[in-house]
């Protein structure tokens, strides 16, 4: 009787056991990137692309590491309206209804951009009041459509050249420079909530390029145009140096009363990568990740996909990649350590 006793209390304590093993190991389970960012009020964030979606190891961790996520190409003029006056936001919906499941939110990008057009807009002269027309369609029925569902919009993408000088895009020779304030006007109306940006790269440090941004905005908000906040891409690399006046230029853009986000992050370098220039890539994404929490209207940081797997720079930049805290096989970088420590 006591032996089987005995047994008996064995079988529980085993039950018992087994059923709390993994609460515990929940509990030990290191916070992610975007628990670590919640507790400094930011989000961290991803971008993904819908080719993507099947590989299910990435997905995971897309998941689970991230509180927001942004559409690499899905939410673009090319993949929204095809045809003129014909709609298509399976791909954009793709992205929302995943960041959705996983309680992600989600950053609508990009509305107004002079690249990925579709040969409709791009292979024909347009009257300005024609494009107008058009502009505001589009602008219009796709921030309609995401109402509710994206927090922010990419309302005007690389708007500048290097110089501070407007880029002569179809939409600025059409329409001159007020194309921009326009955008913003009609993305408002459309969805009042949704907070509005202006977007680009090479404008992390103070200069040319982020000055004409800085005195745009300053003229937008004078005229009461519906402006939120600015992001900064953050395409960044190794050989051209570290943008020291990062912090103070974002200091100045939230004294104009404007949130900032760092909006399409990654960090590249000459290949092969070695042991070095990833010790000096960590260093550089520590860096822009305490340059954000330092600035309290700096909302959040987004990595421009997080794993080298899925990285645009080798296709556009001969000879460089290793942009990103994840390698190709998912593993963790010096870089995603060196993020977690800023975040503690």
């Amino acid at each position: 009787m006591r032996k089987n006793r005995l047994r008996l209390v064995g079988v529980l304590a085993a039950v018992l056991v087994a059923v709390t093993a993994p609460a515990v190991q929940a509990k030990d389970e290191p916070p992610t990137l975007a628990e670590l960012a919640q507790r400094h009020g930011r989000y961290f964030g991803s971008a993904t692309d819908n080719p993507e979606l099947t590989d299910a190891p990435y997905v995971s961790l897309l998941g689970s590491e991230f509180d927001q996520i942004t559409p690499g190409n899905g939410m673009k003029w090319y993949a929204t309206e095809p045809q003129q006056g014909v709609f298509d936001f399976s791909a954009g919906d793709e992205v929302v209804n995943l960041a959705r499941a996983n309680h992600q939110k989600v950053r609508g990008h990009t509305l107004v951009w002079h690249s990925q057009l579709p040969d409709w807009l791009t292979g024909r002269e347009w009257k300005p009041r024609e494009l107008r027309a058009v502009l505001k369609k589009h602008i219009q029925t796709e921030v309609r459509h995401y109402r509710g569902k994206v927090f922010a919009w990419d309302v005007v993408n690389e708007a500048f050249n290097e110089d501070g000088t407007y880029r002569e895009t179809i939409f600025y020779k059409t329409l001159g420079p007020g194309y921009i304030a326009d955008a913003l006007r009609w993305a408002h109306q459309a969805d009042p909530r949704v907070k509005l940006y202006l977007n680009d790269y090479n404008i992390e440090a103070i200069g040319p390029k982020s000055d004409a941004y800085y005195k745009l905005a300053k003229k937008l908000k004078a005229q009461g145009v519906p402006l939120h906040g600015i992001g900064l891409q953050a395409h960044l690399a190794l050989q051209y140096g570290y943008p020291t006046t990062l912090e103070d230029n974002l200091r100045r853009f939230s004294r104009l009363g404007l949130d900032t986000a760092l909006t399409e992050v990654d960090i590249r370098m000459y290949l092969p990568a070695d042991e070095e220039k990833l010790a000096t890539q960590a260093e550089w994404y520590r860096d822009v990740t305490k340059a954000c929490l330092a600035v309290r209207r700096c909302v959040g940081i987004t990595l421009w996909d997080y794993t080298d797997k899925y990285s645009w720079i080798p296709a556009f930049f001969e000879g460089e990649g290793a942009a990103l805290p994840w390698d190709e096989e998912l593993r963790p970088k010096p870089a995603y350590y060196a993020i977690r420590d800023a975040l503690k």
